[in-house]
């Protein structure tokens, strides 16, 4: 695990001017002393890392610094860059691409920039969606508030929070900090987010519970459908999924799986058409039924 963690510290570093060790502890979930360990260890590889004292300051990479191919194998190298490039598609192009080149561009690199993965994780609003990404970001190293309106299925509402990670997970982007409204901690999708502000005072970071840091743990699977699919509607319940996610029956594909959203569920199960039928819960087979029945009342 201590490689991993040098290496995500040396990704960081290589992506920011400048980080605290607050910030990687918290990161990384570890106290600040085996950050500082951390630090040494890299310092000790070579890499000539900057450590200011008082405010303003942080840990930083010496300007100019290009990494010795000695420091990294070929293997942990890919790994850098094709994560580095999956964060390119949302994130500001010359300063990813000066990250790259400091990976490597001379021709006796030990792995090659051309990495065979291609990542593109931005949206239709890939330019809104990177100036959210880096004006969070920026109001997390600076410990500053933001606010924004949020649009969900409840209407939508204004928010302030105090930001502490932006987080992708479920094929979406999030931003994770505690809700002055609700007094919780929070995540919400940066695609329903708009007209964000960063407040100009800053703020006391507080401690994360640890079961706060479960991200899955806001999404409960409370939810149980059982449906009956046609056997040519395989393919798309194995790409979301997986194989082993239904059982082949005589009628046909038997999927029984929990949800979180009751609507989500049911545009889901809309998009099959003809070819699924909900067995239980009764609840959401008059869902679809009223659904249908409304989409094909605007047809007549």
């Amino acid at each position: 695990m201590r490689l991993d963690r040098l290496i995500g510290i040396l990704t960081i570093l290589l992506q920011n001017d400048r980080v605290t060790a607050p910030f990687l502890a918290a990161k990384f979930e570890v106290n600040r002393r085996t950050i500082g360990r951390d630090i040494d260890a890299l310092c000790q590889a070579g890499i000539p890392i900057v450590t200011q004292q008082g405010t303003g300051g942080g840990i930083s990479i010496a300007e100019g610094f290009k990494l010795d191919k000695h420091v990294l194998t070929a293997g942990e190298l890919s790994n850098i860059i094709t994560a580095l490039k999956g964060l390119g598609s949302v994130s500001e192009q010359t300063r990813i691409e000066r990250t790259l080149d400091k990976l490597g561009a001379n021709s006796d690199a030990v792995v090659s920039l051309h990495e065979p993965v291609v990542i593109d994780l931005a949206s239709h609003y890939k330019g809104e969606l990177t100036a959210k990404i880096e004006t969070i970001k920026k109001a997390v190293l600076e410990s500053r508030l933001i606010e924004f309106d949020y649009f969900y299925d409840k209407g939508e509402s204004h928010r302030c929070i105090e930001p502490c990670f932006v987080v992708f997970q479920w094929t979406a982007w999030y931003v994770f900090g505690f809700c002055l409204e609700r007094m919780d901690w929070r995540l919400f999708k940066l695609n329903r987010l708009w007209n964000l502000t960063v407040g100009d005072e800053p703020f006391t970071p507080r401690d994360i519970p640890p079961e706060k840091r479960d991200f899955s743990a806001q999404f409960p699977h409370d939810m149980k459908l059982v449906a009956l699919f046609e056997p040519s509607e395989k393919y798309r319940l194995i790409e979301i999924y997986g194989l082993g996610c239904y059982t082949e029956t005589a009628d046909g594909l038997l999927f029984e799986f929990g949800f979180t959203n009751r609507d989500y569920m049911v545009g889901w199960l809309l998009g099959f058409g003809g070819k699924v039928k909900v067995l239980e819960p009764d609840y959401i087979a008059q869902d679809v039924k009223t659904a249908a029945e409304n989409i094909l009342s605007r047809y007549k």
